[in-house]
Order: structure tokens, then C-alpha cells, then sequence
């Protein structure tokens, strides 16, 4: 097989002279043109430009209306539609009234016939995809239908009530437009945020009772409570709160607003539910399937079917955060009274404020009763005992050689050691 040969070049000096028989001559391989580096600024092709040159026509279009967030409202694309109108607006508001309302100006709203006259890089006006032009002037015919049987419908209103703005629908908040199922949740109003921590460390209200009154989860009450008590002590010391950010993005985003009941302007409306307070987790053990065989005559609850899962596993309406809430809507079916039903939730409150404050005593009784000696590597604690702690029998949990010297009764002869019995 001949040797591969590279394609070489000789210069015309060393084709032309005498001696390259006898010289060496070094050949040349051909060397290709080097490309040219493209600048940062550059294009690779026309469509970027064009796609550049509709966003700012968009954002100087209906885009301009997204500058400057209505009051009390959110500002998601999903409350505009391609022409930059608000779709919940009523045929009377609009962006004008409601700033000379509030006492402030706005800018002029864009025309549509702004908007359609898209270019594109040769200064040609595009073509509207095939079947949307239609689909548009449909949509349009059919809101001014709409908007114009309204107007024969409702009788006429002055200009105050026309520049208000109707609340928002699920449409509005849709931060993205291409998502149909995104929708974006409220979150707790700065005034709700102060009444939760007020209610809790003035008043002195449990947490569940805050999530009761407040429709809060127990989470959330407690997550609520330690932030405003660690901004108070930043304030305290000195420290500056990032507020015009904060309510910048409490501007951007729905927000559960705090219904005080005793003003007069609110007696007698309740407070908005911000979140359900009775989901339940789902426990691992329920995760599995059982098929449970019973009796007919059996009456098979949810302790049963706790018990089939796990014997500790205790029914749904014990391991909600709220079962006060179950109790208080069986005494409603009973036909209870409100005065009755409101004296029974105040009597199991006090009981388990007392139960709780009596743990709470225990365990400090039994932090006094040990003596801490500290060491360098750990720490000794002493704790009094006594002999008659054992029980008559000696078999009591709080004798001291309980767990070492006292065998099981299982390891007895005389003890039964199967079941003797079969619950129904």
C-alpha cells in the first residue's frame, strides 16, 4: 500500500529555482482561511431581531399596563388579555376613573389598533396565523355582546361606583398564561399577622384556639408567632426592617385580609377561611391494602379499622389537629342550643388548660427534685428515691429495681400464657 501524500503547495521562488533537485525544499500544506469571530451584538439570524422587536413593542403595548399594579390587586399576566385590558373590568371602569378616584393619574390605555400592527425585520406587517384572525374576532364580538346586555340589563350607575374594580376571579390569579392549572395561593395580610401574635402572647390563646378563630393551621400560627416576636426584638434593638420589600411583595400577591369583628363595618361577618385547618396526614400504616374479614351483626368503626391498620393507630377524628371541631358539630345534630354549645367548648377548653398546666408543673417538680452535678465530660444527676416507691407487691414502674430484678410474669409456670378470650 503506497504512503499517503499531503497536498502541499511550492512556492513560485522555489519552483523556479535551479538547484531544487538537489535542495531540500520544505513544502507548504495549505492552510484554510481562518473564520472570522462573531461579536456578542450580532444576530445569528433575522428571527431573534424580530422576536426582540415584538417584545418591546409588547412591553410599550399592552405590556404598559403591567408598570404600574392596580391598588388592592395583583398584577398576573392572566387578568389581561392581548390587548392589555383587564378581562374582569365592567364596561363602566376603567384604568382613568379609578386613578382619579384614588387620587392619581395613569397613562392612556394602548389601542388595538396599536397593537395588531406587529412588523416584522423588512417592515412588512405580519400575518396573523391562519384561523386566528377568526378565532379573535369571535372572542371580541362575543365580550361586546356581553358587555352590551349587560348595560341594557343593570340601570344606570354614577361615576363613583362605575371606577370601582369587581374582585378578582380564578383567572386573575394566573401568573402564567400557558399554564391553565397554576394558580397562585394568598398569603397572610400584615394586619392578620399582627392579630395571630396579639391573640396568642397578649391574650394568652392556645394555638389551636387561633387556628380555630383565625382559619389558620396550627403550623402557620406558630410560624406567625415566632417571626413577629423575633421582628420585635430587632426592633428593640435597633435594627432595621426590610419594609418598602415586604410591602412590595404583599402589593404583588393575594393576600388574606384580618375581618375585625368589633369594628361596626364588620359585625356579624366571619373571618376568611385562609387555609383548611383539618387536613390530615396520612399515616404509612394506612398505606397498604387489608381485607378484613367481619361478622354481619359486627358494627365496624373507624377504631376498627384504626386497630386493623396498627393497634396504636388511632381513628381520623382523634388525630385531626381540630377534634374539638368534631365534637362541636355533633352537638350541633343533637340539637343542642348555641348557649349550651358554647358552655360545653368553654368547660373542655379549662379542662385541658388544666391538664396541660398540671404536665407542666410535673415536669418542673421533677427538674427541681434532681441534683445536676457537672463534670468535664458529662454530667451526673442525682434523684431522691424511696423504698416504699416499689408498691406493696414490689412490682410498681417507680421502685428502683424494677427494670433489673423483677422478672415478667410470662416466665411463671402457673401463668396462662395463651388468650383466653375473642373479641366480637
Amino acid at each position: 500500500m503506497p504512503p499517503r501524500l499531503r497536498s502541499c503547495n511550492l512556492s513560485p521562488s522555489t519552483a523556479s529555482s535551479p538547484i531544487s533537485s538537489n535542495a531540500s525544499v520544505r513544502p507548504q500544506c495549505i492552510s484554510q482561511p481562518a473564520r472570522s469571530l462573531r461579536e456578542f451584538s450580532q444576530s445569528p439570524c433575522p428571527q431573534t431581531t424580530l422576536r426582540r422587536r415584538r417584545f418591546y413593542e409588547w412591553m410599550n403595548g399592552p405590556g404598559r399596563q403591567l408598570k404600574e399594579p392596580l391598588p388592592s390587586s395583583t398584577n398576573y399576566l392572566g387578568a389581561y388579555d392581548r390587548y392589555g385590558n383587564l378581562v374582569r373590568a365592567g364596561p363602566g371602569w376603567s384604568r382613568e376613573k379609578a386613578k382619579q378616584a384614588a387620587g392619581g393619574e395613569d397613562q392612556p390605555a394602548m389601542k388595538v389598533e396599536e397593537v395588531k400592527a406587529d412588523t416584522d425585520a423588512d417592515g412588512e406587517a405580519t400575518k396573523v396565523p391562519e384561523g386566528q384572525e377568526d378565532l379573535d374576532a369571535l372572542e371580541k364580538a362575543i365580550r361586546e355582546g356581553e358587555a352590551e346586555e349587560k348595560e341594557a340589563k343593570t340601570p344606570p350607575k354614577d361615576e363613583e361606583h362605575d371606577s370601582k374594580l369587581p374582585p378578582e376571579t380564578a383567572e386573575d390569579l394566573r401568573p402564567f398564561p400557558l399554564n391553565q392549572y397554576f394558580r397562585s395561593q394568598p398569603v397572610l395580610s400584615e394586619d392578620l399577622r399582627e392579630a395571630i401574635y396579639q391573640r396568642v402572647k397578649r391574650d394568652g390563646a392556645t394555638v389551636s384556639l387561633a387556628s380555630v378563630e383565625f382559619g389558620v393551621s396550627n403550623e402557620r400560627v406558630g410560624a406567625v408567632v415566632r417571626l413577629k416576636q423575633m421582628e420585635k426584638e430587632w426592633v428593640a434593638q435597633g435594627k432595621h426592617l426590610a419594609i418598602p420589600y415586604s410591602k412590595a411583595v404583599l402589593d404583588m400577591l393575594p393576600t388574606t385580609p384580618y375581618v375585625d369583628s368589633i369594628k361596626p363595618a364588620n359585625k356579624g361577618k366571619r373571618p376568611i377561611t385562609h387555609e383548611p385547618i383539618n387536613d390530615l396526614i396520612v399515616h404509612p400504616a394506612t398505606r397498604q391494602q387489608l381485607f378484613v374479614p367481619v361478622s354481619e351483626s359486627r358494627h365496624f368503626t373507624r377504631v376498627d379499622a384504626g386497630k386493623a391498620f396498627d393497634n396504636n393507630l388511632q381513628p381520623a377524628d382523634a388525630r385531626i389537629p381540630h377534634p374539638e371541631l368534631v365534637q362541636a358539630e355533633r352537638e350541633l345534630a343533637q340539637g343542642l342550643s348555641f348557649e349550651e354549645r358554647r358552655r360545653l367548648a368553654e368547660e373542655r377548653l379549662a379542662k385541658e388548660q388544666a391538664e396541660k398546666r398540671r404536665i407542666e408543673e410535673k415536669k418542673q417538680e421533677e427538674i427541681r427534685a434532681q441534683k445536676v452535678v457537672p463534670q468535664r465530660r458529662w454530667d451526673f444527676v442525682f434523684k431522691d428515691v424511696s423504698v416504699d416507691a416499689v408498691g406493696r407487691d414490689g412490682r410498681s414502674h417507680k421502685g428502683v429495681g424494677w427494670r433489673y430484678g423483677v422478672p415478667h410474669d410470662d416466665r411463671k409456670k402457673s401463668v396462662v400464657k395463651i388468650p383466653t378470650k375473642v373479641e366480637a
